[in-house]
């Protein structure tokens, strides 16, 4: 009897980070000469960390399920690498992954990956709250706890941060309780000072997270509350405790240390986020709920509450959209946009409901009135390429998606989309070249070169294309190299 796909998956999942990260130790000797005054360079250079994240995250999106909205995207993007300006991070070259899984996590990996789950929103109750987490995140970034933890541990790291990548794997994937379990099990096979060691890096993440939160204008105060916000969870979840706190165990201790940090800053008042509001409203109607059960709720809310409207209203229109009220959904719509024209979100969303009424020449004039504005908006990019694509202009959505494949080339549903619409276009060749794209940024390196294989047929006659494509295939052997190399 074989295996279920998904077991199989996890399997060779978690033999290949084995094999990864104990081969790390083999090659160490032939990557660059130590940082001075960085003893971690000589065990795992910043170059090894970033091919091993970066090969890591290959895998990492070919078994889980990303959040795919570009304007949480959008939003999220510039927030981390605002923070990584104000952090103690030399190379700001991050990768943001956004799994779709309700769950609060967040997690760091070498090399500048920054994932967290969509869920998260539900426990940060402000931006400043959310933001502590992605600063803690970056502290262990800046202080290479990795390469330390290493160091440190030797024999027993490879092991130890193999089961914790894979657990988050599996986690991310909808199966909370097997990657507890997986991760539980490679805590408690753990020595005691390795156990130190953690909470070692725990206290410094603490204290330079908080730094960055300071630095950046944010409210410091933020910290102990999402602490807080934390604990308080796991005390309501008893003997399940959320992915989070298995890596970043809170303690009283912890809470108690970020409010004495308190002390020593000036008592200031900081606004909150509006645009936060409205991100986290989006991302809450974004679940399986009934849409009418969700117009129920925020109906109710608003005949109860008497200010901060704007996002109550903002999750209503959202609600009424999923479930094709589309004049009601236009009367609040229009409604937010009087009160706050400036306010970017209500004008995309109202783009969105133009094109779920199929009303595409209202939509173009809207978008081409935004990019006057922000020219350089991914999120209106693609909804400009989506509203092409429902007219029928294939050949014109496909430039677009080109245009924002260079300017974000490591993104896949990107060129997932790119695909989808140089077919349509009657581009075939278009289409393998995109597929290639995707399969090598999912780790699927043989569906990549039967696609380059393809594509290289079609176009033997373009000298250009095909030095192109030889280019790329030697880029992914490249590549596939320096995975079978770490």
């Amino acid at each position: 009897m074989s295996l279920p796909r998904k077991r199989v998956r996890w399997v060779v999942a978690f033999y290949v980070f084995c094999t990864i990260f104990c081969a790390i130790r083999s090659v160490s000797s032939e990557i660059n000469l130590p940082i001075l005054g960085d003893t971690s360079s000589a065990i795992v250079s910043a170059q090894q960390e970033y091919l091993l994240g970066r090969s890591w995250l290959k895998a990492f999106r070919a078994s889980v399920p990303e959040y795919d909205d570009p304007l949480v995207k959008d939003y999220l993007e510039i927030l981390l690498l605002n923070l990584a300006t104000y952090s103690e991070l030399k190379d700001t070259q991050l990768e943001l992954i956004i799994i779709d899984n309700p769950t609060m996590n967040a997690f760091a990996v070498p090399g500048g990956v920054i994932g967290i789950h969509i869920g998260l929103f539900n426990y940060a109750k402000s931006e400043d709250q959310l933001a502590s987490v992605l600063a803690h995140e970056l502290a262990h970034l800046s202080q290479r706890h990795f390469a330390r933890g290493i160091e440190a541990k030797r024999k027993n790291a490879s092991l130890g941060m193999g089961a914790l990548l894979v657990g988050l794997v599996i986690a991310a994937s909808g199966n909370p309780d097997a990657g507890t379990a997986v991760i539980s099990a490679s805590q408690a096979a753990s020595l005691e000072s390795s156990l130190r060691y953690s909470r070692s890096n725990e206290k410094e993440a603490d204290r330079i997270g908080f730094q960055t939160i300071r630095n950046s204008g944010r409210d410091p105060a933020a910290v102990s509350q999402m602490f807080e916000q934390m604990l308080s969870v796991r005390r309501y979840i008893g003997n399940r405790p959320p992915e989070f706190l298995l890596t970043h165990p809170i303690t009283e201790k912890r809470i108690s240390d970020a409010k004495n940090r308190l002390l020593r800053v000036p008592k200031k008042y900081y606004p909150t986020s509006e645009t936060y509001n409205l991100i986290r409203v989006r991302t809450m109607t974004r679940n399986n709920d009934s849409p009418t059960e969700k117009i129920k709720h925020f109906q109710h809310q608003l005949r109860n509450r008497y200010s901060d409207l704007e996002p109550i209203k903002y999750g209503l229109t959202l609600s009424l959209i999923q479930n094709g009220d589309y004049m009601e959904a236009r009367k609040v719509i229009n409604e937010l946009i009087t009160d706050d024209p400036d306010q970017f979100i209500f004008r995309y969303t109202s783009i969105e409901l133009d094109i779920a009424d199929q009303h595409f020449y209202k939509a173009k004039q809207k978008i081409e009135k935004l990019l006057t504005i922000r020219p350089t908006s991914y999120p209106l990019k693609l909804l400009n390429s989506k509203v092409l694509l429902k007219e029928n202009r294939y050949e014109r959505a496909a430039k677009v998606l080109k245009g924002l494949s260079r300017e974000r080339p490591y993104d896949p549903h990107l060129w997932y989309h790119l695909a989808e619409v140089s077919g349509l276009a009657g581009d075939i060749s278009g289409v393998h070249l995109a597929r290639a794209e995707y399969f090598i940024l999912v780790g699927a390196f043989d569906r990549a070169k039967q696609q380059f294989t393809h594509a290289a047929k079609l176009l033997r006659k373009n000298f250009k294309q095909s030095a192109i494509i030889q280019q790329r295939m030697q880029d992914l052997m490249m590549i596939e190299k320096r995975v079978s190399n770490l």
